[in-house]
């Protein structure tokens, strides 16, 4: 029996190359979430240094998924007793720099390193490598979680192979335009529905360098239904999960069920 799940998603405005400014305020931020009873903070894609800050800036600041980065929001997410979701530039052991997000839960443990499948136009591309789509999940409370980042949440696949996998919840740190608010208004709650699971997804908003961010995060259910969603404005969004919505809707729209019982029959 999955327990219920208080989550925050943290929509703020970029502060592109402020490092200890943006460990500040999401420690600030936490310390909020945590008291509202959150046990889930979700912050947007490339939080940490900020996402339109050019490849030259990628490569000087990037860091291993191990490095100071992550032991400074091990003890954000320990003193404040909430996981953190965060985004920032990795550097692999292979040398290439990728566009991650890394869940560390309260006891400060790394969960999971997730690095961006899907770069999305002429900026992200400039800026990282790509990592082939992979499907690793984890158990948090007795949810099983995936995570995925911005542009990746716009090819059908990628929701899929997770909800295949297992996954009752993807967070999906974000970077998104309002050119694009199409997406966190209508795509994600599809996304939600037709995997039968809930998507966590966490933008900035407000202007970046050339790019401005539309806001609109939203937590969306397992029926298509809406939970939580942000306007324009920085704030903390709230929403519960519960397992008697996502049993209700699984047994209502049996989509991933068939498709297991499809591609994995009985012998």
């Amino acid at each position: 029996m999955r327990v219920p799940l208080k989550l925050a998603l943290w929509q703020c405005a970029p502060a592109p190359l402020d490092v200890p400014g943006n460990l500040e305020r999401l420690e600030a931020a936490a310390r909020e979430a945590a008291s509202a009873g959150a046990q889930l903070l979700v912050c947007p894609e490339m939080f940490i240094t900020g996402y339109a800050i050019g490849a030259s800036a990628v490569q000087a600041l990037a860091q291993a998924a191990d490095g100071a980065w992550a032991d400074a929001m091990a003890g954000i997410a320990q003193r404040h007793q909430v996981a953190v979701v965060y985004g920032y530039p990795e550097r692999g052991a292979d040398g290439r720099v990728y566009n991650a997000a890394q869940w560390i839960d309260a006891s400060g443990r790394r969960c999971l390193n997730y690095r961006k499948a899907y770069l999305f136009g002429d900026l992200d591309r400039s800026q990282f490598s790509a990592e082939a789509q992979s499907a690793r999940t984890f158990d948090f409370h007795g949810w099983k979680i995936g995570m995925l980042i911005c542009y990746d949440v716009e090819f059908p696949e990628a929701t899929r192979a997770l909800a295949l996998a297992g996954a009752d919840l993807i967070a999906v740190p974000t970077a998104n335009m309002k050119e694009y608010d199409f997406v966190a208004r209508s795509l994600v709650p599809v996304r939600a529905y037709e995997n039968q699971l809930f998507v966590a997804y966490a933008n900035f908003t407000g202007p970046e360098g050339a790019l401005h961010y539309g806001g609109l995060s939203v937590v969306a259910g397992p029926d298509g239904a809406t939970l939580a969603q942000a306007g324009r404005e920085e704030a903390l969004v709230f929403a519960t999960l519960n397992d008697e919505r996502l049993t209700a809707a699984r047994n209502a729209a049996q989509h991933v069920r068939d498709l297991k019982a499809l591609y994995n029959p009985p012998t």
